[in-house]
């Protein structure tokens, strides 16, 4: 298992989780864990996903979808848990 954490900061719209979840499904990613929650009309979710049977490098697959988030006027970001892990223990 290859866990990824992958966040969606944003104005709320229609659409930004079908839009996040469709990518993950036709790239292989399975989500794990998922939160969302919607404070003062801002968008934010964290989702935990493996992305072991992905056939995209992770630099490709992050890239696409910040692409994404910039169609959404979301930020989405993409880190892996090792290293999210690590950062947070300084």
């Amino acid at each position: 298992m290859k866990k990824t954490v992958v966040t969606v900061v944003g104005k709320d719209s229609v659409g930004i989780i079908a839009k996040v979840c469709t990518y993950l499904a036709n790239n292989s990613v399975n989500i794990l864990d998922i939160s969302q929650t919607i404070v003062d009309g801002f968008f934010n979710m964290m989702m935990i996903v493996d992305v072991a049977a992905c056939s995209k490098d992770f630099e490709t697959f992050s890239h696409e979808l910040e692409q994404i988030g910039g169609e959404m006027n979301c930020i989405i970001k993409a880190q892996r848990e090792d290293i999210f892990d690590s950062m947070h223990r300084l």
